[in-house]
C-alpha cells in the first residue's frame, strides 16, 4: 500500500510503500527485540523504520536482526545511515560484512567509513607512525583528520596533523592537543 504525505520541502510529496513481506516480518521481530510491540506497524515510512533501527542499535542482542533488517531495506541511503552508525559499535572483523549488506548504489561511503575507522584505530594503539601519517594524510577526510587528533598519543604524529590537517580548524586542533601535553 502507497502512502503520500507533504515533504518538508516546499512543493514535493514523500511518497511511502509498505516494506515487503520478509523485511516486515524481520522489522516486527526487531520490534518486539527491543521491548515494541507495535502489532499494527505498517513501518511504511523511512522515519518509523529508522527510529526503529536506532533502538536497535542501542540493543547490542538485536544486532544480528539489525542486519537483516538492513540487507533487506529497499530505501538505499536509510540503509546506509544504519550502517554507518553500526560500523563505529561493531568489532573491525565485522565491518565489511555490514557494508556488503548495502546496495553498489549507497556501499561507498559506509565502506570508507570502515576503512577510516582502522586507520583511526590503527592511530589509537600507536601503530602508525609520523612518517606514515605524513605520508597518508592527504588521503584521508576532514571527519578522520579530526577524530585522529582526538585520540593521537604521539606528538610527532600530532605536529603532522599540525601542519598538514587540510583545514585550518583541524590544524589548529592539532596545535591546541599539542598546548595541552
Amino acid at each position: 500500500m502507497e502512502r503520500t504525505s507533504e515533504s518538508p520541502w516546499k512543493g514535493t510529496k514523500h511518497v511511502a510503500a509498505d516494506p515487503s513481506p520478509a523485511l516486515g516480518e524481520v522489522l516486527r521481530q526487531l520490534a518486539q527485540a527491543v521491548g515494541r510491540y507495535e502489532d499494527d506497524a505498517s513501518f511504511a515510512d523511512g522515519h518509523d523504520r529508522w527510529s526503529l533501527y536506532r533502538v536497535a542499535l542501542d540493543t547490542p542482542g538485536a544486532l544480528p536482526l539489525l542486519f537483516e533488517a538492513v540487507s533487506l531495506e529497499q530505501d538505499g541511503p536509510l540503509a546506509s545511515g544504519v550502517v554507518g552508525d553500526v560500523l563505529e559499535r561493531v568489532p573491525g572483523d565485522e565491518r565489511e560484512r555490514w557494508v556488503q549488506s548495502l546496495p553498489p548504489a549507497v556501499r561507498d561511503f559506509s565502506a570508507r567509513r570502515a576503512r577510516e575507522l582502522g586507520v583511526l584505530e590503527s592511530i589509537e594503539e600507536g601503530s602508525m607512525s609520523a612518517a606514515a601519517v605524513d605520508d597518508l594524510i592527504d588521503g584521508w577526510s576532514d571527519w578522520l583528520q579530526l577524530r585522529a587528533v582526538r585520540v593521537i598519543a604521539d606528538e610527532g604524529v600530532l605536529r603532522v596533523v599540525s601542519q598538514r590537517g587540510r583545514t585550518k580548524r583541524i590544524r589548529q586542533a592539532a596545535l591546541d592537543a599539542l598546548r595541552q601535553r
